[in-house]
């Protein structure tokens, strides 16, 4: 390895990001004898990243657009922490060419591509004609300047439905529509315009022929200064939510050695094209019959990079600062060897079983698995807060094996073992997906999610024992009103979800006997103050438990549930969108109003949209009627619940808040 270009040379970086990623790139670069330093808004002054660095800059308000898309900001903080080089880390600002010359124009060393190659692969239409010259397999599809709505309809007619509308200014499903009937193509691109416009503050789209449940399969590439590119191998992200990833492996079941030579060979060849340096991802569609299609380019580190590093075995973040000081890669082609099975899950704040619903509020407790095999990249403090500002993935579980099998074994356990107390999250469902039979054999594609779970995801274990279990504590360690003399056999209203059932409790000698229903459980707990296990009729049970007044959370053999004791409670209010009131489902921000006060309007009709987590949410009028009431305003900041407005039959009166 040469010694390092003193135009490169730099010994304290700054991370412009936050959460997980952030202190994934601390630690390698600590590891490596760098100095850190964290940028923080000001709602994440405590947040674990800012702990893990060596110092630490305040750069503006929670809203991203006032703290970490300010790169005027970010660059002073560099300048003022004596920082010489930043590290963008994913999202924010790491494929923002204007952020990546002013740092270079700073005096900075930007830990990533040059600005004309983050150009050349950010406009999805021009990175798309770049890859055709290329000789690299492209989908057929509609890339040109005029943006007109005839036009797009034109050259839909001309490619064949389905086709997909895209962002061109960028990706992670912002912007996206599938559309596959010419009568949905209007509503689709005006859609897909106006969240592409917030996204990314452009609203040009382009048109591709949709491959219709394909596999997404992606490939690692490496290029330094001197000139060289290679291939870390391949990472299939196929399970995806509204084009979101949530599970991604390293190899693809679907993927044989040809296979991987032929799009590895494409994959450099893309970025050699574009004279590529630092860690990037060539994304493809493999279809049934194994033709691949060049879909984007990723010019910056991914989200799934653990599962590589797992299989390869190297550092991509320690690559990054190597080639960033001007070193070439440490390795050839002939270099790189696959070895096991690796497999990533995303762990989200977010209800799957209202719409996957983002969800906000206090980390109760943390405690992420610490098992043979298994990694945790995350972001939170024992004690924490996630807030509506950021993305909802709050870690990623991730679980290496000598193959794919040992790996999904190792992960189910590895997430059966990690605890999140406070807030829903996304854990039973991702049990759900890695226990599935198509996803067990290898065989998912895009459609998986929507295949296997058409109705939605609904928790379909049974809820009896999590509830035998929450009698006894409730009963037990006494709650609000705390006397309950157990020999009165009290009866208790617990609510799980929606649903509020009956449950009896008594002290017997072997434990508490608990009827739900026709259901009958002996619960007993072993002695001490912090037990992590239960025996229920006899049989003994991981158990996690973190009680708040009324309100207990339970973690029953990887489950995890909240469970309310309602006994004493008034009667439940009326929930969001309940007859002609509209409340917002989530914490966010009101991003459109469709309606006015005095409009009339269907049912199911949009009537306005909120934004949080950088996600959207439809809000549809629960009923037909008039609209007697808006009661919010674009750009508000409204809590779950609150009202938005209320609909009413022509001759109802109007409800109150």
């Amino acid at each position: 390895m040469t010694a390092t270009n003193d135009m490169f040379r730099f010994d304290r970086i700054l991370i412009a990001n936050r959460g997980e990623i952030a202190c994934r790139v601390i630690r390698t670069a600590r590891a490596m004898g760098y100095g850190t330093v964290a940028v923080h808004s000001e709602a994440d002054r405590g947040a674990r990243h800012v702990g893990l660095a060596d110092a630490a800059v305040e750069i503006g308000p929670a809203p991203v657009s006032r703290s970490y898309l300010k790169g005027d900001e970010i660059i002073a903080a560099a300048l003022k922490s004596g920082a010489q080089a930043v590290h963008p880390g994913y999202g924010f600002l790491s494929e923002n060419a204007a952020f990546a010359e002013a740092c270079g124009q700073a005096g900075l060393v930007f830990i990533g591509p040059s600005p004309d190659a983050i150009r050349a692969m950010g406009d999805k239409a021009l990175a798309k004609r770049r890859m055709i010259d290329a000789g690299v397999p492209c989908v057929p599809g509609y890339q040109g300047d005029d943006q007109d709505d005839a036009t797009f309809a034109a050259e839909a007619k001309r490619i064949g439905y389905p086709v997909m509308i895209k962002a061109s200014a960028g990706g992670g499903g912002r912007g996206m529509r599938l559309v596959n009937d010419p009568a949905e193509l209007a509503a689709a691109l005006k859609a897909a315009r106006s969240e592409a416009k917030n996204a990314f503050g452009d609203g040009t789209l382009l048109l591709e022929k949709a491959v219709v449940e394909p596999r997404h399969v992606e490939i690692q590439v490496f290029g330094d200064h001197q000139g060289n590119v290679i291939h870390l191998g391949e990472r299939d992200c196929s399970i995806q939510r509204r084009h979101q990833k949530v599970v991604e492996e390293a190899p693809s079941p679907a993927v044989d050695a040809s296979l991987r030579a032929a799009m590895g060979e494409a994959a450099t060849q893309a970025a050699r094209a574009i004279s590529y340096v630092g860690a990037g991802t060539v994304e493809f569609l493999l279809d049934r019959s194994g033709d691949f299609y060049f879909l984007e380019m990723n010019t910056r580190l991914q989200v799934e990079h653990p599962v590589t590093e797992l299989v390869t075995g190297l550092d991509l973040v320690a690559l990054q600062l190597a080639v960033a000081a001007g070193r070439p890669l440490p390795l050839r082609q002939d270099d790189v060897r696959i070895e096991g099975h690796a497999i990533e899950v995303r762990l989200y704040a977010e209800d799957p079983a209202r719409g996957f619903l983002p969800q906000t509020g206090e980390v109760a407790r943390w405690s992420p698995s610490e098992a043979p095999g298994l990694r945790t990249d995350h972001g939170l403090n024992p004690v924490d807060q996630v807030t509506p500002y950021y993305d909802p993935m709050i870690a990623k579980v991730i679980a290496h094996g000598a193959d794919r099998e040992e790996a999904r074994r190792r992960l189910v356990f590895g997430l059966e073992d990690t605890t999140l107390f406070g807030l829903t999250t996304n854990k039973s469902f991702l049990l759900d997906v890695l226990r599935d039979d198509v996803f067990a054999a290898g065989a998912a594609t895009t459609g998986f999610i929507a295949s296997r779970f058409p109705q939605g995801w609904h928790d379909a274990t049974d809820a009896t024992d999590a509830l035998a279990v929450a009698a006894a504590v409730f009963c037990g360690a006494g709650s609000a009103p705390s006397l309950r003399p157990a020999w009165l056999a009290p009866t208790l209203i617990l609510r799980t979800g929606e649903a509020e059932l009956a449950a009896t409790a008594r002290a017997e000698a072997d434990g508490w006997r608990v009827t739900i229903g026709d259901a009958v459980r002996i619960v007993a707990f072993p002695p001490g103050p912090d037990a992590h296990a239960v025996t229920i009729d006899g049989l003994r049970r991981p158990l996690r438990l973190l009680r708040r007044g009324d309100r207990l959370f339970i973690d029953l053999d990887g489950r995890t549930r909240l469970a309310e004791d309602r006994t004493y409670a008034p009667a439940a209010g009326r929930a969001a969108g309940s007859g002609g009131v509209t409340r917002a489902p989530m914490n966010g921000q009101v991003t459109a109003l469709e309606v006015v006060e005095g409009q009339t309007v269907e049912k199911g009709q949009l009537v306005a949209v909120l934004e949080a987590m950088k996600m959207q949410q439809r809000i549809l009028a629960p009923q037909a009627g008039i609209v007697r009431k808006v009661a919010v305003a674009v750009g508000d900041q409204v809590a779950a619940r609150d009202l938005l407005m209320e609909i009413a039959d022509e001759n109802a009166p109007a409800a109150t808040n």
